[in-house]
């Protein structure tokens, strides 16, 4: 099993004692999640796709975030925000600006790239590298910015 994912399952079990409630409903949405994927895939997830896995549910929150503020439902905006704030506890440290650039500018010289084209090879570089450290939105955007297009 892998090191995040018993680290969850004692985290849970933690926040079962202390009967924090929001902490455990969330760490149980996350397990429920790492479940499905290993489920629908038959596979026992490792560290870097429970990181992706956890990313994406950051990401939905994000959006969800995004909805309920056009909506005018800051009650509901604020929980999500205290989501991601549990979730983020579980992903590696965040990337600053400065790092991403360097990793960037040496992904584009790894792979020669030029122009639109090299997008999707630069992309295929950075994600490993950054997966659930960065917002990769961001990170494409600056690839583009980088590649001039």
């Amino acid at each position: 099993m892998s090191a995040l994912k018993e680290r969850l399952q004692a985290d849970m079990k933690a926040a079962m004692k202390a009967a924090e409630k929001e902490r455990l409903g969330v760490i149980r949405l996350i397990l429920a999640a790492v479940k499905q994927r290993e489920v629908d895939e038959r596979v026992e997830l490792d560290d870097s796709q429970i990181t992706a896995v956890l990313d994406k549910m950051v990401k939905q929150r994000r959006e969800s975030i995004n909805q309920y503020e056009a909506g005018g439902r800051a009650d509901l905006a604020a929980v999500e925000s205290v989501e991601i704030a549990i979730i983020q506890a579980y992903l590696p440290q965040a990337l600053t600006e400065a790092e991403i650039e360097t990793l960037v500018r040496d992904a584009i010289a790894e792979t020669g790239a030029a122009g639109p084209s090299g997008m999707g090879k630069v992309m295929a570089v950075l994600k490993p590298e950054m997966q659930g450290r960065a917002d990769m939105t961001a990170v494409s955007a600056k690839v583009k910015s980088l590649l001039g297009t």
